[in-house]
């Protein structure tokens, strides 16, 4: 384990956590790679911004039980933890939101560059999340 990279990569969630956007953005690379979830690739600092506005306007997230490896020389990552969410507003393509609750395994991969994130990969089971809003 690398411990730079592990507390970046814990920084990065603790400010996602906190809601704290600005600290969160300041993490990464002005460059920075963003792999949506069975999505595109969005790159750059300001993308990043427009998609956290999106999923904070219509979604309420928090993570737990967090684990975070890093490879030897810093420069991968990855984290394993569990989405507690709430869907508040309807994201497009998606399920009508009604306030529903939400509980889901997820992971994430980075490519770290000069002690910031220059890449983050994000995996989870959306048929899983689609079948539990639809429950609601």
């Amino acid at each position: 384990m690398n411990k730079e990279s592990q507390t970046l990569i814990e920084k990065y969630y603790a400010a996602f956590n906190a809601g704290q956007m600005d600290t969160f953005l300041s993490l990464l690379t002005d460059d920075v790679i963003h792999d949506i979830n069975q999505g595109q690739r969005e790159i750059g600092r300001e993308a990043f911004r427009e998609f956290m506005n999106r999923m904070n306007r219509n979604y309420k997230e928090q993570l737990v039980d967090m684990v975070i490896m890093t490879s030897e020389d810093g420069k991968r990552a990855a984290a394993e933890f569990v989405v507690l969410g709430e869907y508040l507003v309807t994201d497009e393509g998606l399920p009508p939101a009604k306030g529903q609750k939400y509980r889901l395994p997820a992971g994430a991969f980075f490519d770290i560059r000069d002690g910031k994130v220059a890449r983050i990969t994000n995996y989870y089971n959306l048929q899983d999340w689609i079948a539990q809003v639809e429950k609601g």
